[in-house]
């Protein structure tokens, strides 16, 4: 018999020492958790089980609901007619008309200006709902409501409740020759209706493109802002600026107030001839008196219709962010029928909003920005951006989409930086890597520009090279990754930024 049976415990020692543990864990010495808390604990650890469970549920569902959305035919492509969309909503009571609108078009500064007109309307205590497109991280940031992306729950509630109707139109479309209802007039009628669920008392929308055609015009706004027009989506708006303009300005309606950004000449004569077609006010006297950096942002005053504005903190970078503040101001002044602002509520609204991925800072060691400029004017304000703020060796990390007017946009940048990475994009629409670098090689020079497919790896070679470029240089070295709103969005995932809960990537 070997060891470990000679020393095995007989059936009678196993009882008696059964009885003594037993007796030992009953005792003060070996005083344990008292019942009903061990049972507290393991009912949240299921609880909490339950609910992770539940929770990849709902966010596998935002994912199935965005990829069948996303089959349609996509946002750029201009479908001109607004009939899918207002039957739609008609056949769900438009719910568009239970709430009041501010709606925004122009070609760079919407998405930021949207935010600030929504933390205005916010101080003043009002509930907000804010559409813009496209989304940087998850599609959920299209549709918020008081400042935030709709929850996933939400959003699984509010396309449950459009689908039937969505179906309908299709279905309504197709059987006359027409197509089905496109990705964006399919998240327009989701937007309107969670607005309307909500419910909110005022939503921010701005326009998907152009203005006339776009599947959010179905509204009548309270106030219609056309911030600054320029060469963008010439493929659908044309390649005149008035094209372009016409297009925009026809979000002016009967009655609005339209809050006019500073234009060509020719642009601002025709939103003020569309103003005075349908009888709107127009309001155009507003101007930035003066501004300084200051840490994190910015010190502005403004000067609107109502009032003089004196040293604002405005935690947003760039000239072109006292602007768009500006413009903001005036809309918000209008909603309200032309009053001034209390001085607390627009420091509080200004010192609260961010704009994600415009001029935004997601690394500070190393110093790594991340900029959505994707055309030609987006570009300069960016590099002047970048000159006030960041005044060390600059690289660049960059891709865009075929259809942008790419040598528009790297001309721009070019006095910025010292050199710059080229990277690859997924989709149909990116440009070939080999074109790309064909455009940057012709604008910076054969040895300013590298390339590197993988976007990690473009980051990680901009880096090496910015901190190369000086050793000595008093301002540190940083890289800007810009070009493209999708590659702003994909970089702030890799360096962990975030606008909504990351369980969700839909």
């Amino acid at each position: 018999m070997n060891d470990a049976m000679d020393s095995a415990p007989t059936p009678d020692e196993v009882d008696d020492n059964s009885e003594a543990l037993a007796a030992l864990f009953a005792s003060p010495l070996f005083a344990g958790p008292d019942p009903s808390v061990v049972s507290d604990v393991q009912s949240h650890e299921e609880a909490e089980a339950t609910q992770w469970v539940e929770d990849a549920e709902v966010y596998a569902r935002v994912q199935q609901i965005y990829t069948a959305i996303v089959s349609r035919a996509p946002e750029h492509k201009v479908q001109p007619s607004l009939d899918r969309v207002r039957r739609a909503l008609d056949l769900m009571g438009n719910p568009q008309e239970s709430f009041r609108t501010i709606h925004i078009t122009g070609t760079n500064g919407k998405t930021s200006t949207a935010r600030i007109v929504e933390a205005l309307l916010r101080e003043r205590g009002l509930r907000t709902g804010r559409f813009t497109s496209p989304h940087l991280s998850s599609v959920r940031e299209r549709i918020s409501i008081d400042g935030q992306a709709i929850s996933a729950t939400d959003f699984v509630q509010t396309w449950d409740d459009v689908e039937p109707f969505i179906d309908m139109v299709d279905t309504e479309s197709q059987a006359a020759g027409g197509p089905r209802m496109s990705f964006f007039e399919v998240f327009t009628v989701m937007a309107y209706s969670a607005f309307a669920m909500a419910p909110v008392d005022v939503a921010v929308v701005e326009v998907g493109m152009g203005g006339r055609w776009d599947a959010t015009n179905v509204i009548d706004a309270d106030v219609a802002m056309i911030m600054p027009i320029s060469h963008d989506h010439e493929k659908w708006l044309g390649h005149e600026l008035t094209d372009i303009a016409f297009e925009k300005v026809g979000i002016v309606k009967p009655g609005s107030t339209l809050i006019l950004a500073p234009q060509d000449p020719e642009v601002r004569a025709m939103a003020y001839e569309q103003a005075h077609r349908v009888q709107a006010n127009i309001v155009d006297n507003f101007e930035v008196l003066s501004r300084e950096a200051a840490v994190g942002g910015q010190l502005i005053s403004l000067r609107t219709p109502a009032a003089v504005y004196e040293d604002i903190p405005l935690a947003m970078l760039g000239a072109y962010q006292a602007q768009n503040a500006a413009a903001a101001l005036s809309a918000v002044e209008a909603f309200f029928g032309g009053a001034a602002l209390p001085a607390n509520v627009v420091e509080h609204a200004l010192m609260s909003t961010s704009s994600p991925g415009r001029l935004e800072v997601v690394k500070s060691s190393p110093l790594v920005i991340v900029d959505a400029a994707h055309n030609p004017a987006g570009a300069r304000v960016t590099r002047e951006g970048l000159e006030e703020y960041f005044p060390g060796p600059r690289v660049a990390v960059f891709s865009a989409m075929a259809d942008k007017d790419v040598a528009g946009i790297l001309t721009e940048l070019e006095p910025a930086f010292h050199s710059i990475v080229l990277t690859e994009m997924v989709g149909d629409r990116a440009m070939d890597i080999d074109e790309l670098q064909e455009i940057a090689v012709d604008i910076f020079g054969e040895d300013r520009v590298r390339v590197e497919t993988e976007l990690l790896d473009a980051v990680a070679a901009a880096v090496d090279i910015a901190e190369t470029v000086d050793p000595d240089a008093i301002a540190p070295a940083s890289v800007t990754v810009l070009g493209s709103i999708m590659l702003a969005g994909h970089a702030r995932e890799l360096l962990g930024a975030s606008i909504v809960d990351m369980e969700s990537h839909a």
